[in-house]
C-alpha cells in the first residue's frame, strides 16, 4: 500500500500489485450498470477481440441498451474490460483473486463473478496469445563486432583508448524486414552495457 494524500491505497495483483488505474475505478460504476448476465456476455466478445477474432460491436451496443449507456460509455466499458482481462492474464491472476479485487473496488458480487468465470475459461488461450503478441516486436537476429585501438590521433599525442564497434540486426517480427543498428563505445561505455544486458537476461530467465 501506499498513501495518496491520508488515504492508504491498496495495490491490486491484476495490476502487476500496483495501483489501481484512475480511469479504471471511474469504469467500474459504468459496468455495474450493466446486469452480470448481460456483463458475462459482453466479456465474451471482448475476450473474442482480445484473442484475435472480430468483435461484433452491435452486438454489444444491444447488450448495452437496457443500461442507456451512450456510445462513449460503450466504448469505455469495452475498453475496461480489456483492460481488466488481459492484464489479470498478463499477470497470472486467478479468477478467484480478480473476482476479490474486483469486488474491492465496487463491482457487485453477481457481476465480479460472471466476468471471472468467462475469463477462467479462457485464462490459458488468453495468456498463449499474450505471449504469441509478445513474439511479434522487433527481435535480434545477430551482432557482429570489432574493437578498434587508436594509439594516436592527430589532436592527441597519445590516446590508447579501445572502441568497441557493435552492429545489432533486428528483425521486424510483424512485418519480417531486417535493419542493422551501428554502435560504438568505448570500453568503459561497453562494460556498463554488458552488465545491463546480463542483467536483463537474468530477469527474463526468472520469467520463463
Amino acid at each position: 500500500m501506499r498513501l495518496r494524500g491520508q488515504a492508504v491505497l491498496p495495490r491490486f495483483r491484476f495490476c502487476g500489485d500496483l495501483d489501481c488505474p484512475d480511469w479504471v475505478l471511474a469504469e467500474i460504476s459504468t459496468l455495474a450498470k450493466i446486469s452480470s448476465v448481460k456483463l458475462k456476455l459482453i466479456c465474451a466478445q471482448v475476450l473474442r477481440d482480445l484473442l484475435g477474432e472480430a468483435i461484433e460491436y452491435e452486438k454489444i451496443l444491444k447488450l448495452t441498451s437496457d443500461a442507456k449507456l451512450e456510445s462513449g460509455d460503450v466504448k469505455a466499458t469495452i475498453a475496461v474490460l480489456g483492460f481488466i482481462l488481459s492484464s489479470a492474464a498478463k499477470h497470472n491472476v486467478d479468477s478467484e483473486s480478480l473476482s476479490s479485487e474486483l469486488q474491492q473496488l465496487g463491482l457487485p458480487k453477481e457481476h465480479a463473478s460472471g466476468l471471472c468465470r468467462s475469463y477462467e475459461e479462457k485464462q490459458s488461450s488468453l495468456q498463449d496469445s499474450l505471449r504469441a503478441c509478445s513474439l511479434r516486436l522487433s527481435q535480434l537476429g545477430s551482432v557482429s563486432w570489432r574493437v578498434d585501438y587508436t594509439l594516436s590521433s592527430s589532436e592527441l599525442r597519445e590516446v590508447n583508448e579501445p572502441l568497441v564497434h557493435l552492429n545489432f540486426n533486428v528483425r521486424d517480427g510483424e512485418h519480417g524486414s531486417s535493419a542493422t543498428i551501428p554502435m560504438a563505445l568505448s570500453a568503459d561505455k561497453f562494460r556498463v552495457l554488458l552488465a545491463e544486458m546480463k542483467q536483463a537476461q537474468a530477469l527474463m530467465n526468472t520469467l520463463l
